[in-house]
């Protein structure tokens, strides 16, 4: 039967039964129009459904910013989603046996600055999102008095994607397993500055055992060396890497807010050094 033939019979139908119900016609959808729009309704479903099962880290609200040059989210096959999938799916250590939810980071694509933490507490596993509890709050609060965020400028991770139980530090074997992740996320991103947040990142990215009093109040090179990819050349370029004490330090102890602001100071100057945007908007902050 033709496509015009089924919708006479269709109309023919809906005619009749109207008469035969109380005598007057009502106005009916053609079946084709019906069959595109219930088609339509499946496939925004399923998309919604595909979106929703993954962690919030990985959920993006469509807005007018979405499609901007700083998003990390440029395309679903991006070497980045890769990357994300990978963490999503490792269960190379305990830890992955144990999470809600993996915490790769989020942040600007073309960074100013990569921050890295320790590992997920409480309310980034809950979230899937780093430093998303009070320390967070802390975090952007520090980040932002030397104009910086989250949203247009910085990148943040941590060590490891998942986090230890009770909030422990994070063990060598565990380390072991994730650093490939980080070191493929600071190749991916390039960022101008590494900020180490705390003991914990700061001995495993600089490779030393020094305490974080001796590690700051200066800057130190750091090549991410091997990518996690066989074969990929990628360029030795050293990153600049200062460290500062963690944001649950200083909720735990005020004292450490002067050194802590020595620190962001001799950042933002680094900054302005490397980059002329920022030191154009860099102010007196």
């Amino acid at each position: 039967m033709t496509l015009e033939e089924k919708t006479t019979l269709s109309r023919f139908l809906d005619l009749a039964g109207d008469y035969l119900k109380d005598g007057y016609y009502k106005e009916h959808k053609d079946p084709v129009t019906v069959q595109t729009e219930t088609q339509a309704h499946k496939s925004d479903e399923a998309n919604t459904n595909n979106l929703s099962s993954l962690p919030l880290a990985y959920q993006v609200e469509e807005d007018e910013s979405s499609g901007s040059e700083s998003s990390i989210f440029e395309s679903p096959d991006s070497a980045l989603a890769g990357l994300y999938s990978a963490i999503n799916n490792c269960n190379e250590c305990p830890l992955g046996s144990g999470r809600i939810n993996p915490v790769p980071g989020e942040g600007a694509a073309n960074p100013l600055v990569m921050v890295i933490g320790e590992g997920p507490d409480e309310d980034e596993d809950r979230t899937g999102r780093p430093f998303a509890g009070k320390a967070g709050q802390l975090l952007d609060r520090m980040l932002a008095s030397v104009g910086l965020s989250r949203e247009t400028n910085c990148y943040i991770t941590n060590i490891v994607k998942c986090r230890p139980p009770e909030n422990r530090d994070p063990g060598p074997e565990e380390i072991s397993s994730c650093i490939k992740f980080l070191k493929r996320q600071i190749i991916l991103l390039r960022p101008l500055v590494i900020l180490c947040a705390g003991r914990v990142a700061a001995q495993n990215i600089l490779d030393t055992r020094e305490g974080i009093n001796s590690l700051r109040n200066s800057f130190t090179e750091y090549r991410p060396g091997f990518s996690g990819d066989p074969g990929e050349e990628i360029e030795e370029k050293a990153i600049p890497v200062l460290c500062t004490f963690h944001p649950g330090a200083i909720l735990r102890d005020e004292s450490l807010k002067r050194p802590v602001w020595e620190d962001l100071k001799l950042l933002r100057s680094k900054l302005i050094s490397l980059n002329g945007d920022y030191a154009a908007s860099a102010g007196d902050a």
